[in-house]
């Protein structure tokens, strides 16, 4: 007798429960092994799991974590697919299905071929991208549906590489709308997938009963030309900028190269910015061709002296000293023409502040005479750190005393 109703007791379900130690199991499809739950069976579903019953091809009632009496009042559904309309005495049968809620994380995505996008500035451009992403279940009946189907046992392995070109498309697709331009997908990586992540996610939850918590582009390869025009673009940014960069060095410099106490710095810095952004005004003048010059010189009429000799005649010889060639000296190392000599010149006169040797060039003096009225104190100059600079007011005044 206690045989017969071990036997009996067998063939019926009183408790279903599913603990898992692995960490790469999505689904998993409770094995009833052709037994039939009876009324009052135990459902256990612990944290991070979702149960979901399936009768007929139906999806039926889904349970979250907790302990369950399975009875008609808590499987409506289940009770209606079965046709129960006074409640259940009699066991029954119906699939069973576990689903894993946690997070999975790092999750490796990639473009095995170059997808194609439209760029307003480079027409149709291929690119590769990869990356890794983080996503959990929230949809258990569309992933039954769509992602794990009847399988028994559905693990992680088997969802990447199904995943992989789904998420591939749906990147794609988002890329498409969301009208990005190329240099901006290739140049920042983390704030596009932060970007893509609102567009991304809503088409996975509804094709695939999934939600990205995370997607991260790690890389982006561009065809050649348009790394080129990247470089580019930092090149002319750069540009762009040198100029205010160069008069801020040049002021700082002759802020601080005075010998005044710290009461001084300020009005030595003014001082030095409005001298940096005069000087930067007198190059910019300087690179100016001079006209005349070019006819004079090759007509060989020039009247204009320089050292004593006239400018439109012969040559003049001039000498290397430094980085200030001093005019009307011997020269080492061969001889100029008197109008090259005359347009270097002309140069030096759009110029508001001068080193010794461009002062000894404006003058026809040597370098060394200059020097000697800034030490004797007929010159007024400025001397900042090892160089002096002379203001052209000041070199005016020297030559009106």
């Amino acid at each position: 007798m206690d045989r017969l109703f071990n036997i009996i007791r067998n063939q019926f379900i009183d408790v279903i429960e599913w603990t898992d130690d692995s960490r790469d199991t999505l689904s998993f499809r409770w094995p009833d092994e052709d037994r039939e739950i009876k009324n009052g069976a135990q459902l256990i579903v612990r944290e991070s799991q979702l149960v979901q019953f399936v009768a007929a091809g139906q999806f039926a009632d889904l349970f979250g974590p907790g302990k369950y009496t399975l009875t008609t009042e808590n499987i409506p559904i289940l009770s209606t697919i079965l046709g129960w309309k006074y409640g259940f005495q009699s066991p029954f049968k119906c699939d069973v299905y576990y689903l894993n809620t946690r997070l999975f994380t790092g999750n490796k995505w990639g473009t095995a071929n170059p997808v194609m996008m439209r760029d307003p500035d480079f027409g149709v451009v291929r690119l590769r991208a990869f990356g890794t992403y983080d996503f959990r279940i929230v949809d258990a009946p569309r992933f039954l549906k769509e992602v794990a189907g009847t399988d028994q046992h559905f693990r992680l392995d088997e969802f990447q590489d199904t995943m992989r070109s789904r998420i591939v498309s749906v990147f794609t697709d988002a890329l498409a709308r969301a009208h990005v331009p190329v240099l901006d997908v290739a140049g920042r990586y983390a704030e596009m997938g932060e970007a893509l992540l609102p567009v991304i996610n809503p088409a996975v939850r509804e094709k695939y009963g999934l939600e990205i918590s995370s997607f991260v582009l790690e890389n982006v390869s561009v065809p050649p030309e348009v790394e080129q025009a990247i470089d580019k673009q930092g090149s002319m940014r750069a540009i762009g900028n040198l100029n205010d960069y160069v008069k801020y060095q040049m002021g700082l410099g002759m802020g601080q190269g005075g010998d005044s106490g710290a009461g001084a710095a300020p009005a030595q810095m003014a001082m030095g910015f409005a001298m940096a952004q005069e000087m930067m005004r007198g190059m910019q003048g300087s690179m100016a061709p001079a006209h005349g010059l070019g006819t004079q010189a090759a007509g060989g009429a020039g009247q204009g002296m320089l050292g004593g000799t006239p400018s439109g005649q012969g040559t003049a010889r001039v000498e290397e000293q430094g980085p200030n060639a001093v005019p009307g000296r011997g020269d080492a190392t061969g001889t100029f023409s008197g109008a090259a000599v005359a347009g270097e010149v002309a140069g030096l006169d759009g110029l508001t502040v001068l080193t010794p040797g461009q002062a000894a060039a404006l003058l026809s003096v040597p370098e060394e005479d200059v020097m000697a009225s800034i030490q004797a104190g007929d010159l007024k100059a400025r001397k900042i750190g090892s160089a002096w600079r002379i203001a052209r007011s000041a070199l005016d005044e020297f030559l009106r005393g």
